[in-house]
C-alpha cells in the first residue's frame, strides 16, 4: 500500500513523469487502485465491526468502487496500446501518444465507467422505496441493486468488456511478438510487460466470478461465510493491485531511480532529524 501511495504522490509527480503518457496512464491506474483498497477496507471493517450499515451510505461506497474496479481493465487496455504504439511506430509515438489525448483517453474511461454503473443507481432510484434507503444491510452488490434485470445487465456488459479487452491485449501482444523478433531489447521488454498486463488483467477478472465462487463455496462450508467472503475478497480484489507497483513501477529504470531517491532522502531525514528541520 505504501508503495501505491508513493507512486501517486504529489513528490513523484516531477515533470518526467507528468509529461510522459505512459507514466500517466499508470499513475491514474494505482490512484484507482488505492481507491478501490481504501474503500475495499472500509466496508470489511465495517461489515466486521456493525455488520449492516445504513442503505445510503453502502449505495455511496458501492458505487465509487464499482467505478474504480471498471476503471482498471481499459486503463491496462489503453497502457498495452501505448506500448505497443512505442514498440510498432516509434516515428509517431510522440505525435500519436501525447499528453491531452491521454488526459482525453482517461476522460473517456471515466464515461464508460460511470455510464455502465449509473443505470443500477437509477433503477434502484426508481423502483426501491424510501423506506428502503433509510434501513440497513449487509453492504453488497445484490443486496442494493436488486433488481433481476441489472444481473442481467451487468453480465452481459461484463462480458462485452471482458471481449474487447482481451481482444486488445492479444492484437497488441502478438505485433509486439512480431517486432521483438528483430531482437531489439525494447520490444522484448515490451513484449513480457504486456504479457504481465494480460496476467494483472487475468485477475481483475476475476471478479466476474467472484459471486459464482462465493456462492460455491458458501454451499459447501454454510458456517464459514465471513471468512469465505474476506478470503476471496483478498484474493480478487486486493492481490491484482498488489501487483501494479511491481509491473509498473519497479521494473521501470525512472522510477526505480525516483524511488531510490525518495527511500535515501526519508532515511537520511530520520539519522539527522534536526539537519532537516535546520532553515537556512
Amino acid at each position: 500500500m505504501s508503495l501505491l501511495w508513493f507512486s501517486a504522490s504529489p513528490s513523484t509527480m516531477s515533470t518526467v513523469f507528468n509529461m510522459n503518457p505512459r507514466y500517466i496512464l499508470y499513475i491514474h491506474l494505482v490512484l484507482n487502485d488505492i481507491i478501490l483498497l481504501t474503500l475495499f477496507t472500509l466496508i470489511q471493517v465495517l461489515s466486521y465491526i456493525v455488520f449492516t450499515l445504513n442503505v445510503s451510505l453502502c449505495i455511496v461506497l458501492l458505487v465509487i468502487a464499482i467505478f474504480a474496479n471498471l476503471n482498471n481493465p481499459l486503463t491496462l487496455a489503453v497502457m498495452a496500446v501505448e506500448c505497443y504504439i512505442a514498440i510498432c511506430f516509434p516515428l509517431r509515438h510522440t505525435q500519436i501518444c501525447t499528453v491531452r489525448k491521454t488526459y482525453a483517453i482517461i476522460g473517456l474511461i471515466w464515461v464508460i465507467s460511470l455510464l455502465s454503473i449509473l443505470p443500477d443507481l437509477f433503477v434502484a432510484l426508481a423502483t426501491e422505496s424510501m423506506e428502503f434507503f433509510h434501513s440497513r444491510v449487509f453492504c453488497l452488490r445484490e443486496n442494493i441493486f436488486r433488481n433481476p434485470d441489472l444481473s442481467q445487465k451487468r453480465d452481459i456488459s461484463n462480458s462485452l468488456f471482458l471481449v474487447l479487452i482481451w481482444l486488445t491485449l492479444f492484437y497488441t501482444y502478438f505485433r509486439i511478438l512480431f517486432a521483438a523478433k528483430a531482437a531489439a531489447t525494447d520490444a522484448k521488454k515490451a513484449r513480457n510487460t504486456v504479457l504481465l498486463h494480460g496476467f494483472q488483467l487475468l485477475l481483475c477478472m476475476l471478479t466476474y466470478v467472484f459471486h459464482i465462487m462465493i456462492a460455491g463455496l458458501t454451499y459447501l462450508f454454510p458456517k464459514g461465510v465471513l471468512a469465505i467472503r474476506f478470503s476471496i475478497s483478498i484474493l480478487i480484489q486486493v492481490l491484482p493491485r498488489l501487483i501494479s507497483p511491481v509491473v509498473y513501477g519497479l521494473r521501470d529504470k525512472t522510477f526505480r531511480k525516483y524511488l531510490k531517491r525518495h527511500l535515501f532522502s526519508a532515511a537520511s531525514a530520520n539519522k539527522h532529524p534536526q539537519k532537516t528541520l535546520k532553515r537556512p
